[in-house]
């Protein structure tokens, strides 16, 4: 079967149950690699590595200890071999490389065979952020993940032996690679991830909702930039709403909306403006005068949003309001009730590059386990959104989505996600660090 909106959920668990076990660490340990008998050996694979770049603040966490939870943490692996696509001014991957002893390859065959003709890895980081790849038609950044990912599973293939991949961010800008991306790790079994790491930030206040939940309504709010940031503001929506009373059944339509119709959608109830300011109320504690259109302290900004349609009834809605790199929030209304839940998702200081330190460990965890901690699911169901909306941009129409009507269960992450003990070693007076971060070593177990 080619669509996945053709299949049962029965069936379509069955043809994916290869991405869809459970963790089998508690995982409130101090060592991330204690399932493994033997150290893993990972290969990490990246557009470019810079200051600040995904690069740097993931592989931070698997080159020195870190601070999980408020604990010492290490990812009890090693990383043997880097390939990086670009090396552009400001690059660290040499003086990093040559710091660690990892060998650096020209290709990622030779990243993942180690000069050798056979995989010789237990793991794969595909980092496929950051770097100078065109912008196409409907604003999207043409990042190389599917070329990383079909090099990547040439090798595994040749060599007869597969083994853990993580992808960061969602896994294209197009929605059919994505799919045949998720297919292949399915026919292979490859154990797969992919994700942001915004989900796994602290939520303030505390917010987890009730068991068997019906969503009648949910909102995710971002301040960042147009695609890019979109995709966070999603995977906080599904990673929130995922595990409603009959797990998720799939995207009914798509629909872009900025300017004026963002605000006529409101009026016509297809949003609630109540909801929104709740969950901004979470971030800043008081809207000011501006409500929902401007922020005190921030520079004006095009608001717009993404209007989802769920097969189920859900409705849900991703807004950009205002400009701050650091929001994220969240706010519902569940069938039956008029309360509104609304928190708001905590970076932590320096921005958002402590979010990573909860994203390294959950990659870890996957690696160790050969099993991903959250479904996969849930990033291809993001990704295909994130491009349908693009597509209604373009064209200015709400669209169907027949081709993300599928299903999948959530699982409980919980154990994944930073409680905020962190901030309490990790504080606001404390300078951001340039290169990696040492702020583990220091750390008594």
């Amino acid at each position: 079967m080619n669509s996945l909106h053709t299949l049962s959920r029965r069936s379509f668990l069955q043809f994916s149950g290869v991405l869809a076990g459970s963790s089998l660490l508690p995982w409130n340990s101090l060592r991330a690699g204690e399932a493994a008998s033997e150290r893993l050996k990972v290969a990490a694979v990246f557009t470019q590595f810079t200051h600040r770049s995904h690069a740097n603040v993931i592989l931070e966490n698997f080159l020195h200890p870190y601070i999980f939870n408020g604990k010492k943490t290490e990812s009890g692996m090693d990383v043997v071999s880097f390939y990086a696509d670009q090396t552009p001014g400001g690059d660290m991957s040499h003086d990093v490389a040559k710091q660690f002893g990892i060998p650096m390859y020209e290709t990622i065959d030779q990243a993942l065979c180690l000069g050798g003709s056979e995989l010789a890895v237990d793991a794969v980081l595909s980092i496929g952020e950051h770097g100078n790849y065109p912008i196409n038609e409907l604003g999207q950044k043409e990042y190389p993940r599917k070329r990383f990912f079909d090099e990547i599973v040439a090798v595994m293939k040749r060599s007869g032996r597969f083994v853990p991949v993580f992808n960061d961010k969602h896994l294209s800008y197009r929605w059919d690679w994505a799919k045949e991306m998720y297919d292949t790790a399915c026919e292979c079994g490859i154990p797969f991830m992919a994700g942001s790491s915004v989900p796994l930030a602290q939520r303030k206040p505390m917010l987890e909702l009730p068991d068997d939940f019906v969503v009648d309504e949910a909102i995710s709010i971002h301040g960042g930039p147009l695609e890019i940031y979109d995709f966070h503001g999603l995977e906080v929506l599904q990673s929130m709403i995922e595990a409603r009373r009959g797990g998720e059944t799939g995207v009914a339509s798509v629909e872009f909306l900025s300017g004026d119709a963002l605000w006529q959608a409101a009026d016509e109830g297809r949003w609630s403006r109540e909801i929104a300011e709740q969950a901004m109320i979470a971030e800043r504690g008081d809207l000011g005068e501006g409500n929902l259109t401007r922020f005190e302290g921030e520079e004006e900004s095009d608001p717009h949003a993404i209007l989802i349609q769920y097969t189920d009834g859900t409705r849900a809605t991703i807004l950009r309001l205002g400009k701050s790199a650091t929001r994220w929030n969240f706010g519902c209304r569940l069938k039956g009730s008029n309360d509104i839940h609304a928190t708001h998702f905590y970076v932590g200081p320096w921005n958002n590059r402590n979010l990573f330190k909860a994203l390294s460990h959950a990659i870890q965890d996957h690696f160790c386990n050969a099993c991903a901690p959250y479904p996969v699911e849930r990033t291809l169901m993001t990704t295909g959104i994130l491009d349908a909306a693009m597509h209604s941009r373009k064209e200015q129409n709400a669209l169907a989505t027949p081709e993300l009507e599928f299903a999948y269960d959530a699982k409980d992450f919980r154990a994944m996600r930073e409680t905020g003990a962190s901030w309490k070693i990790i504080t606001d007076d404390m300078p951001e660090p340039r290169g990696l971060d040492r702020s583990g070593f220091d750390l008594k177990e």
